[in-house]
């Protein structure tokens, strides 16, 4: 059976890097609302309690019975979690004198399992305005800092479970020995094996989907992408060629993307059918110029091309799908579902036009697990160190409305600046890079001509998982020289210029 340590959830913006740590230390976890019902079954080890925007001494503050929690399993809180933990138990939690945000020092009091192999003097981080100012009884300090009198503490008691709390967040990369406190806790505490790898997943996980599917026939979309593509590869270590996959090339892809993805598709083994629809797409795309008319565009005709063709798969009951747990927690949010700032990338909607039962078999993975994973499985580096690609593809490229031209105008682009970044060691140093086509002409002069053609814009940018990114840094004399070889090498492009702007207050893709 496998491990688990459970997540709950109050709205921190930090609890992903809660699970990302744990995960990290081969431990498997699962986030959840603070407000969802659970059971304590064998395999649970600990809870952790997140964070918070809100302050305990708000009248409808969240709340969890942390009383109960320690006569099933060991837990912690963090920073929120930390001083709901200590307001429940009798302790006195208000405003603090001063906001405390930052860096901080942490010194330890006393020598504890959760702190051991830390520094007596460690740099933390704070992101909280109230402060604990007196443990409940039968408490004990286990450390300090110049600002807040305590910063991690412990429950003594027999008859119960350990309850630690700290007023940092270890998870933070600033913390800088913030992992080593949550695997103490992981470990020393809550007694984990830490055998959760890729291996011990794909073992789990192929089981799961035999168990699951049994002889039933799966179809699945295809992008060419990371998700799908492990998805899929898992997917048909299960069950063979009862896979059905299709990939669609929606006239938005990049160069020659959808014979090379075909080509990597039969290398693997996986039972894959391509369907050009790129006539179909243009037609369907003319005269739209709106980025969210373009999206419903794409989407509705790629399920309608989809129902079409799983109708030539007799007996089909199932569908796969690349989700991974990003897409599940943002679906879950403690506060509800969000606003929608625009529609999503990927394409959506298939289960509930076609009433099929789902396989998700990376909807308990982030984004770099699905790497892992992948390469656990042999699936080639050129594929599993992709950078995203939106669903829409080079629609959301292409400003304004989308024709034939401007499409391999982009593709040729597009295909110059990636092999570039390739061919001088950058592509794995950005998050995601990509060429945007601007509904923009200007005028300039090659050899003794006037011209007036397309600007094209180079976008890359830095990230851990999207969420927030920072424009790359790229070496100057790179971007000239790319920007050389796009203006001579397409015709109709003359001008080339680079997007600084970051993530948040703008996105990475233009559309």
């Amino acid at each position: 059976m496998t491990e688990k340590i459970l997540i709950l959830d109050f709205g921190s913006q930090y609890t992903q890097l809660i699970a990302r740590a744990v995960r990290e230390a081969n431990v498997y976890c699962e986030i959840i609302p603070y407000h969802n019902s659970f059971e304590f079954e064998p395999g649970l080890k600990g809870i952790i309690l997140s964070g918070s925007p809100f302050s305990v001494n708000e009248e409808n503050a969240p709340d969890v019975n942390v009383q109960e929690f320690i006569t099933k399993v060991p837990v912690l809180g963090v920073c929120y979690g930390a001083q709901l933990t200590a307001k429940r138990f009798g302790g006195l939690v208000a405003k603090s004198n001063k906001r405390e945000y930052g860096r901080a020092t942490l010194q330890r009091t006393m020598d504890d399992a959760l702190l051991s192999g830390v520094a007596k003097e460690s740099q933390v981080w704070m992101s909280h305005s109230d402060t604990i100012k007196e443990l409940p009884e039968g408490f004990e300090l286990l450390a300090t800092t110049e600002s807040i009198p305590v910063a991690a503490f412990k429950k003594n008691g027999a008859g119960t479970n350990p309850l630690y709390g700290v007023q940092f967040h270890p998870e933070v990369y600033h913390s800088k020995e913030g992992k080593k406190i949550l695997s103490n806790f992981l470990v020393n505490i809550c007694g984990c094996a830490q055998d959760w790898t890729p291996a011990h997943f794909i073992t789990d996980t192929v089981e799961a989907l035999k168990k699951q599917i049994g002889d039933r026939k799966v179809i699945m979309a295809l992008s060419g992408g990371v998700d799908s593509t492990v998805a899929a590869t898992l997917i048909h270590r299960a069950i063979g060629k009862n896979l059905y996959g299709i990939f669609v090339d929606n006239g938005v892809l990049r160069k020659d993307e959808f014979e090379a993805v075909l080509k990597m598709y039969d290398q693997l083994g996986l039972n894959v059918t391509g369907i050009d629809a790129k006539e179909r797409f243009y037609n369907n795309l003319a005269g739209k110029s709106d980025p969210e008319e373009k999206r419903k565009v794409i989407g509705s005709l790629f399920i309608d091309i989809f129902q079409e063709e799983s109708k030539k798969v007799d007996g089909v009951e199932l569908l796969g799908q690349g989700t991974i747990y990003p897409d599940v927690i943002e679906s879950v949010s403690v506060h509800g579902p969000s606003v929608t700032i625009k529609s999503h990338h990927n394409v959506g909607g298939l289960p509930e036009h076609l009433h099929l039962e789902l396989v998700e078999p990376l909807r308990s993975l982030f984004k770099d697990e699905v790497r892992k994973v992948g390469r656990e499985l042999g699936i080639p580096a050129e594929m599993i160190d992709r950078h995203p690609f939106p669903g829409p593809g080079l629609a959301i490229r292409i400003l304004g409305e989308i024709t034939e031209e401007k499409v391999q105008l982009l593709q040729q682009a597009d295909h110059l600046y990636i092999k570039a970044l390739k061919d001088n060691n950058l592509y794995a140093t950005v998050w995601q890079a990509g060429a945007i086509l601007l509904p923009v002409k200007s005028v300039g002069v090659m050899g003794d001509e006037r011209t007036y053609e397309f600007t094209v814009v180079l976008r890359a940018v830095t990230s851990v998982d999207g969420m927030t990114a920072d424009w790359a840094h790229l070496p100057y004399d790179f971007l000239a020289n790319i920007s050389n070889e796009i203006i001579n090498n397409v015709r109709g492009i003359n001008r080339v210029v680079y997007d600084i702007s970051s993530k948040p207050p703008a996105t990475i893709e233009w559309e």
